[in-house]
């Protein structure tokens, strides 16, 4: 299904800021990394990972899986939402630790690395999972009739509730954490 195709590109420009975060936690006992990094890494999270991406799972595929019988509470569906809110509570966290670290306290790196490495490590998991097992169930159990529907509103997701040039802002976000990081 085109829908589950674009939402996996997603994930690679998901999984490049992941990639980079860690590079950057890895930098921060040799002081190499600011905490502008984690600042702009939660943005992305926030605005792309969270609200582009996860906006069209939960607003569109999760409701057509659910409405080609795919139960949410108990069953795949819901263990992804879980996961989304537990990626926003990591999220928070760690914008809020690095807001205080460029204030000055250090004692804040800590929970950085915390909030980081645990968001890291959930996202990993969570896009494997929907990679491997719900994006191919989605492509079996949605009816064909409604794959184009789902298309359909993933692009008047992007249009209307995110906004044009949004997804093409954080793609370039991406790009450029990815960068900072590879000279760490």
């Amino acid at each position: 299904m085109e829908a589950t195709q674009f939402l996996m590109a997603e994930h690679d420009v998901i999984l490049r800021v992941l990639t980079a975060m860690q590079t950057a936690l890895a930098a921060i006992p040799n002081h190499k990394v600011q905490p502008g990094f984690f600042l702009a890494a939660a943005d992305f999270i926030k605005n792309f990972a969270d609200g582009c991406h996860h906006a069209k799972e939960e607003g569109v595929l999760f409701v057509e899986m659910e409405a080609s019988g795919i139960s949410v509470k108990g069953g795949p569906i819901g263990a992804m939402l879980a996961d989304h809110e537990q990626g926003r509570e990591y999220t928070r966290s760690l914008q809020q630790a690095a807001e205080r670290w460029q204030d000055g306290d250090v004692s804040a790196v800590a929970a950085v690395v915390v909030n980081a490495a645990g968001y890291i490590d959930l996202l990993r998991s969570h896009i494997h999972k929907e990679n491997m097992i719900l994006f191919p169930m989605a492509d079996r159990v949605v009816p064909v009739d409604r794959q184009d529907t789902i298309w359909e509103a993933f692009e008047r997701v992007e249009r209307q509730e995110i906004g044009m040039g949004v997804h093409e802002k954080y793609e370039a976000l991406a790009e450029k954490l990815a960068l900072e990081a590879a000279g760490y």
